[in-house]
């Protein structure tokens, strides 16, 4: 009896001082890390520190952004994979580090779904197929008879070897039955100077970065990559009309965990960027980077991101996309 009541107590004595028990109810007990695998100053950075700022203002706590680029994003991913799972380290991820990577990095040091668990889908964020004003091309229609016509003379330039830009320009082949040569860029700005002066007939990249010259009369947007046309450019069709079939590829970004947070956690971190993400200061920064509000529950985002992996590693593969 007394080894009973002793065994009893200690077990409760143990669970009062185990960190995974108390960190619901005291989180967050100190600063928290939001670490985004970019540069500072891009899409993601900006986001990233707004929701922190929400957060911030939510829990009256320090969520500090800190930015680790490199490997595509595994640097980061793999740090927070591999951190303890009490919520104080978390990942602004994008669909390469939540996804995609681990199809194109052979020895890649984390399984996003092994090692991590999304809070939330914060954005998605279409993709274009823009021509220079002075090509020939003149419609996505038009592209698809001048790639079938000569086939792989057709160039298009993309953001770089296993960019959203590349893995949505070899779904459009598949789709399409064409063939074209992609053309990897390091980056987005050296890829746009030359398109605009005439030296690449055609890109496909984030439409965010598009908005604006299309607007000025700069480029022509062919047609966007989201299942809807969007708000900022309604005249441009969507690739889903164009061909008469589903057609759906777009870059976005989640906020994940190590697997084994606490949900009580996950679900704080998924209700205040909610409610970010539905206020006027949330839905006015994202609709000016040319974006869609996404939210939804943690298993909302886990069912995406399973369907984006079942989506896209056919693709990948097909197309022997390799980043190692």
């Amino acid at each position: 009896m007394i080894t009973r009541l002793w065994a009893g107590a200690w077990l409760a004595a143990a669970l009062a001082m185990c960190p995974c028990a108390a960190a619901p109810q005291t989180w967050p007990g100190r600063p928290v890390t939001i670490m985004v695998p970019f540069p500072a100053g891009g899409t993601a950075d900006l986001l990233a520190r707004e929701t922190a700022q929400a957060l911030n203002q939510a829990f009256g706590s320090q969520f500090i952004v800190e930015n680790r680029s490199g490997a595509g994003g595994n640097v980061a991913a793999a740090a927070i994979a591999k951190s303890a799972a009490d919520g104080n380290n978390i990942l602004f991820a994008s669909q390469a580090q939540a996804a995609l990577n681990k199809f194109m990095f052979k020895d890649a040091p984390y399984d996003p779904l092994r090692d991590l668990v999304p809070a939330v889908l914060v954005v998605k964020s279409p993709l274009a197929l823009i021509a220079n004003l002075d090509a020939r091309i003149m419609s996505f229609r038009a592209m698809v008879d001048a790639a079938k016509a000569e086939p792989g003379k057709l160039t298009i330039g993309h953001p770089g070897i296993g960019s959203m830009g590349h893995i949505a320009l070899e779904l459009v082949q598949q789709k399409t039955a064409i063939k074209v040569t992609g053309v990897p860029y390091r980056g987005g700005a050296p890829m746009v100077t030359d398109l605009i002066g005439g030296h690449l007939p055609l890109v496909v990249d984030l439409l965010s970065n598009f908005v604006r010259l299309a607007k000025e009369s700069k480029v022509r947007v062919l047609a966007v990559t989201s299942n809807n046309r969007v708000t900022a450019l309604p005249e441009s069709p969507t690739v889903r009309e164009e061909i008469g079939a589903p057609f759906e590829a777009t870059a976005w970004f989640a906020i994940m965990a190590p697997a084994g947070t606490p949900s009580e956690v996950i679900q704080k971190i998924n209700t205040v960027t909610n409610r970010y993400l539905r206020s006027a200061a949330g839905r006015d920064l994202i609709v000016k980077q040319a974006m869609e509000v996404a939210g939804g529950t943690p298993a909302d985002a886990a069912a995406f991101i399973r369907e984006e992996v079942e989506r896209w590693e056919p693709v990948i593969a097909a197309a022997k996309i390799s980043l190692n």
